[in-house]
């Protein structure tokens, strides 16, 4: 009541007249006095001199209104600089991402991306572990997975197939599998995303219990193990990709079908979303679909997909 009191105040001031100050404020003239009267009560002073043609400060007034009006303008000042914050990605934006995704793909985007937004800094950790925005205070945490969490807001980023792969040296030592049972025979690399000691087929619809030569909570960890010869590797193919290109991995069971990936970008709420999670978010499906189309348009062979909710 203090501060609505403090702006009626100022505006009578400023206008020289109750009844400009009340069509400014869009409020009833004799609210606007009542209002000024109830003021000068609660403080125990008088404000103002009222005449007829004209309102005039007392000495108490000219002081009460001076610091009235700074605290009106430091008020102006924080609205504009909200909403600045809101037109234009400024200030300090943290994100979490897994590993794999940073150093592969969100590396070049945030480069970029703060090329083109200057005023704004990138916070970035890479970590296998699953975050929680709200109780870490990050603005934006990309994970594999839908949340648990209910409250968080989950944007699906990208869907990747997942397939098998082992380097050339170690097909040629122990022959590839002909079908997914086949993996009982030979030593397997296991890494997060493998659900038990089991590897899980859509296409047929099996789930082969596999020997695991190592376990490791790092796909490119297991990714180099594999090109070194350790063994099979069930991973997202664009985690493969790049070694499969230099020759250092090939794929395995090609005509089976494995469960894709689902990668998502977690932040609290859709509600005064920040401008500059916003902007990144988008700028990120952009270059996400981007890159898809070039693959295409090259391979006619996605490594990732965008979903399509």
């Amino acid at each position: 009541m203090g501060l609505d009191d403090a702006l009626i105040f100022t505006r009578v001031v400023e206008c020289h007249s109750f009844t400009n100050a009340a069509l400014m404020l869009g409020m009833q003239k004799s609210t606007v006095s009542r209002r000024i009267a109830q003021l000068e009560e609660r403080l125990g002073v008088r404000l103002l001199n009222r005449t007829t043609r004209k309102l005039r400060l007392t000495e108490v007034g000219e002081a009460y209104y001076e610091r009235c009006r700074q605290i009106m303008q430091e008020f102006a000042e924080a609205e504009e600089a909200i909403m600045q914050l809101q037109s234009e990605p400024t200030g300090l934006l943290r994100i979490t991402s897994t590993i794999e995704f940073g150093q592969l793909l969100l590396g070049a985007v945030v480069g970029e991306f703060v090329g083109r937004y200057p005023n704004l800094q990138v916070d970035v950790e890479l970590t296998s572990r699953h975050i929680d925005p709200v109780e870490e205070g990050v603005d934006i945490a990309i994970q594999l997975g839908r949340p648990q969490d209910s409250s968080l807001v989950a944007r699906p980023l990208l869907l990747s197939p997942r397939q098998l792969f082992a380097s050339p040296a170690y097909l040629a030592e122990f022959g590839e599998p002909k079908r997914p049972e086949d993996l009982s025979r030979h030593r397997c690399i296991q890494t997060l995303i493998d659900e038990g000691r089991k590897w899980q087929f859509v296409e047929p619809c099996v789930n082969v219990p596999v020997p695991h030569a190592v376990t490791v909570n790092n796909i490119t960890f297991a990714r180099e193990a594999a090109a070194a010869g350790g063994g099979i590797i069930n991973v997202p193919s664009f985690i493969a990709q790049p070694l499969v290109e230099e020759g250092r991995l090939c794929r395995v069971l090609a005509d089976c079908v494995l469960p894709s990936t689902q990668l998502y970008a977690l932040y609290p709420s859709r509600r005064f979303q920040s401008m500059k999670v916003k902007t990144f978010i988008d700028y990120l499906l952009e270059k996400l679909e981007q890159r898809v189309k070039d693959r295409v348009e090259t391979t006619d062979d996605p490594l990732v997909k965008l979903p399509t909710t």
